[in-house]
């Protein structure tokens, strides 16, 4: 994850805003009713944590890339910021009021570990939130159609949900529950899918560099070959047919719920 975060560090916060409507779910599910210190996990730029973090709900970020952290250290002065991986958070036992963490799950290295470290930080009653993507959603992309060797290969770093739920549910936590996330017209946050509804918002080279699927998994050649089919069928109308064949009722994102109970 470090890697990769490095490496699309300049600029990604320009087109990584958090996105209110995803805002108001994540505390919303969070249920910050106590005063406390919370936990951004794999925080980024700080986008989501600047926004969450509040007088009686402190947050702090967490992150192993140097990069997204200098830039979430310069922007949020005021909010602790800990270059750490989930499988190895730097926190004492049950210090932690409530844990989020938005589009990070597929770049850990062990979940069994990071959500382990989770349930130890995580003091008793505590709620933890995830939002996510899982392979099956993935696989309703009309992406597919433009980029299939991007695609497949996103589809692979991405754990299923029952990977997920088994992985938290060795670590100690016993109800998880979901809530699906389909892509607004309105997203702020410009992350993998956000040109379901709008695709000529993929022919920004800023929102795609952004992306780490375009970034870092995308082949030079395919992308091009993509984008500029990806543009003509946008001017003949065509693309709303591809559109129209990946409708789906799955979802295309996920938030993903437990609480540690005691």
């Amino acid at each position: 994850m470090k890697a990769t975060y490095d490496h699309i560090g300049n600029g990604y916060n320009n087109t990584r805003k958090a996105d209110p409507y995803i805002l108001e779910r994540l505390e919303y599910h969070l249920n910050a009713i106590k005063e406390g210190i919370y936990l951004d996990i794999g925080c980024g730029t700080g986008n989501y944590t600047s926004k969450l973090h509040q007088k009686d709900t402190q947050f702090i970020g967490i992150d192993p890339s140097e990069k997204m952290l200098t830039i979430a250290k310069k922007l949020h002065p005021h909010i602790t910021w800990t270059q750490a991986k989930a499988e190895d958070i730097p926190l004492e036992n049950e210090s932690i009021a409530g844990v989020v963490g938005t589009l990070t799950l597929h770049h850990w290295d062990n979940l069994e570990k990071g959500f382990s470290e989770l349930f130890r930080v995580l003091k008793p009653y505590a709620n933890l939130v995830f939002f996510t993507s899982t392979p099956a959603q993935m696989q309703g992309y009309w992406l597919h159609h433009y980029f299939p060797k991007m695609l497949a290969d996103s589809i692979e770093q991405m754990p299923s949900l029952e990977k997920i739920t088994a992985a938290m549910q060795s670590a100690g936590f016993k109800n998880i529950f979901t809530e699906k996330y389909n892509i607004q017209p309105d997203l702020e946050d410009q992350f993998l899918y956000v040109g379901k509804n709008n695709p000529t918002l993929y022919l920004d080279a800023n929102i795609r560099n952004g992306i780490s699927s375009f970034s870092l998994l995308a082949n030079k050649e395919e992308v091009e070959k993509g984008l500029k089919q990806l543009e003509a069928d946008i001017n003949s109308g065509e693309i709303n047919s591809i559109m129209k064949n990946y409708e789906n009722r799955d979802g295309d994102y996920l938030f993903i719920l437990s609480q540690k109970e005691s």
